[in-house]
């Protein structure tokens, strides 16, 4: 490029090239020493372009290899067989800790403890014991620890509503952490 240009361009009107041709004219002699790139034949090219055409990238051609589908027939039939030798895996679980908030400060925690866990559902399991953490002006709420079996239990709101049908000693139940076990 820089020899079929001869000339310095005008830096009024291409001010880049001029700085190119510039930078690239202060080089001198090795310049001339290098050499120009090969550009291949046109005929060279047409040919790739053809075997290109060739080749399907997203595998949409018609034709079905009967050999790989009769392996792969194979191989889901011995995944299920193996599946279904192991049996029913682990059950999932999560431990719940719920923060129950009283209405007043004279609520009887104990007794709310007690009533909590006196709920019982199908898959729901209480810790042994609640704790009553301060909240404010000698009010305390009370946390306490659950598991639930995620088959069992559809949703913790099944839970919470239950715990809230408690109006006159529940203000509010929130779910402090949830952790998969």
């Amino acid at each position: 490029i820089f020899t079929l240009l001869g000339a310095k361009p005008d830096a009024q009107a291409l001010p880049h090239l001029a700085r190119w041709y510039t930078h690239i004219a202060s080089l001198g002699d090795a310049v001339s020493s290098l050499k120009a790139a090969e550009v291949p034949a046109p005929a060279a090219a047409e040919e790739a372009a053809e075997e290109d055409e060739d080749v399907d990238l997203f595998g949409s051609d018609d034709e079905v290899d009967e050999e790989a589908e009769k392996v792969k027939a194979q191989r889901l039939a011995e995944y299920a067989a193996k599946k279904a030798s192991k049996g029913p895996g682990p059950a999932a679980k999560t431990t719940i800790t719920f923060d129950i908030k009283p209405w007043e400060a004279e609520t009887d925690l104990v007794e709310l403890e007690k009533m909590v866990k006196g709920i019982e559902m199908d898959g729901l399991v209480w810790a042994q014991a609640g704790k009553l953490v301060d909240i404010a002006f000698g009010i305390k709420k009370l946390q306490i620890n659950a598991v639930i079996e995620d088959a069992k239990i559809a949703s913790t709101e099944d839970i919470t509503d239950v715990i809230e049908a408690f109006e006159d000693h529940v203000q509010s139940v929130d779910i402090l952490a949830m952790q998969k076990i």
